[in-house]
This record gives C-alpha cells, structure tokens and sequence, in this order.
C-alpha cells in the first residue's frame, strides 16, 4: 500500500490510497466515525433557564458545540481507574450564567480545564430577552460514535480513483458542460481531460455523450480517493493515527480470541 498526499487544508485532508482494496478503505472510514474518542458535553444541570427554549432543547444544543479533544490527558470513563464514577481524569465542568437581552453564544461557557476550547466560539445558543437568564453546570467527557454522533471526530468519504477513456466524441462542447465540476478542457475540437482526481464518478458526461461509449468512465477497485474532514474537535492526522491503532488493537484482539477458541 502507498500514500499520496493531494490536499491539506486547516480541517481537511484529501490522500490516495493504492494498491488496497475496498475492505480495508471502509473498515478506516467506520473506524474513524465510530470508534475514534472525542470529548463532548454528555449531561447539563441547569440551575436557572427562562429563555424560550426548554432545558431539553437547549441541552441537545450544548451536546453538539464541537470541542477540542486531548487524548493524552483524558480516560474513556469506563476504563478509568475511578470505574465511571467521575474525576479529573475522565471529565470536566463547563458552565455558563447569562442574563438578558443579550445573545448567548458557545463563547459565554466557561471550561473547568484552559486546555479544553470551543471550537467555534460563535455558535449561538440562545437568545435572552430582558428577565431572562440560563444558568447552568455540563459535564463533558470522552465518547465515541457508536454512542452518539455528536462524539465522531469527523465527515469522512472516499471514492475509486477515477479512470476515464475518450474517444471519437462528436458533441465536445455537451460533454464539457455536462461535467459539474470542471474535469474537462477543450483542446481545438478534441476533449481534453484536466482535472481527473475532481471526478464524482456521477456518470453526466456518459450519459450526453454521442456516440453512446465514446466515454467511458469507472471508480479504480484497488486505488482510493479519501477525505478527512474534521469537525475541529482533533486535527486529522491525529483522527487517522488513532483509527489506525485501533484497528491494529481490533486485529490483536480478534487473533487473540481465534488462538483461544483452538
């Protein structure tokens, strides 16, 4: 297998994967949306809440304010030494005490650990109007997707490395414009291809080409576009390390349990 880095934005990284196959391409991205921890609030105890959402709702919102995550510094609350009853080392406090009218936005929590940040401070939560207050203490910890999915660390997708051929095409100019994202030039009368990794495999130029097969398109079954996109609360090379390890942990687990069962 052989990596090659296309893309890396602030959140979003795009690489090829060759010479792997489906299985292994999926089993990443599930891992990654699944089994990858991020820290997230889980409970609210709200001391004071007139505003025009029920503590319900508002508490819904709060789960999904995206978080910066240290995996160095926090447990899994199950495998803490303290068995899920709480402490420094698998949870932290967030509070937030408010009063209107006033806007209250993810900015106005207060983390009980500086390390700990919003990650889009401008999220808005509420609107206070004059009387009304939202006064509150959250509990966040370390979760994972299969619990809920405002603890996957990121959007995650990948496609077949596109492969196109052309041939004798009578309707250049069709062909172009039917491509959504600019895959295809105009050289003289011929169609040229010069954007291939952009391709969605979504078929447009196949369908309006004439004649029928003088483009044929298809996704490679061994090579892979894949996409990291980040919701802030990790960075990406860190989401992919840690998928990685878990998966080497799931095949040693897996091998130890198939040696047993000899």
């Amino acid at each position: 297998m052989d990596l090659k880095l296309l893309d890396k934005k602030e959140n979003k990284l795009t690489f090829l994967i060759k010479d792997s196959n489906p299985v292994f391409v999926n089993t990443l991205r599930r891992i990654i949306i699944s089994d990858v921890p991020t820290i997230a609030i889980k409970k609210v105890a709200f001391t004071k809440n007139n505003s025009a959402l029920f503590d319900e709702m508002l508490a819904h919102r709060l789960g999904l304010v995206p978080l910066t995550t240290d995996l160095s510094s926090y447990n899994m609350p199950d495998k803490c030494s303290c068995k899920s009853a709480g402490c420094a080392k698998c949870q932290l406090t967030i509070t937030l005490k408010v009063e209107g009218p006033c806007s209250v936005y993810a900015s106005d929590m207060k983390c009980s650990d500086p390390a700990i940040k919003i990650v889009y401070t401008r999220m808005l939560l509420v609107k206070l109007l004059k009387g009304q207050e939202v006064e509150f203490e959250a509990t966040a910890s370390l979760g994972t997707g299969k619990e809920h999915a405002k603890f996957s660390p990121a959007h995650i997708f990948y496609k077949g490395y596109p492969k196109i051929s052309l041939d004798k095409i009578k309707n250049p100019e069709e062909v172009i414009k039917s491509c959504p994202v600019d895959v295809f030039a105009l050289d003289g009368k011929q169609v040229k291809i010069v954007n291939l990794e952009a391709c969605h495999l979504c078929m447009a130029c196949v369908d309006v080409a004439d004649p029928q097969g003088s483009v044929m398109v298809e996704g490679s079954e061994k090579d892979f576009i894949f996409t990291v996109e980040s919701w802030g609360k990790l960075p990406c090379e860190e989401i992919l390390t840690k998928a990685l390890d878990l998966i080497d942990e799931k095949v040693d687990e897996f091998s130890s349990l198939l040696n047993k069962s000899e």
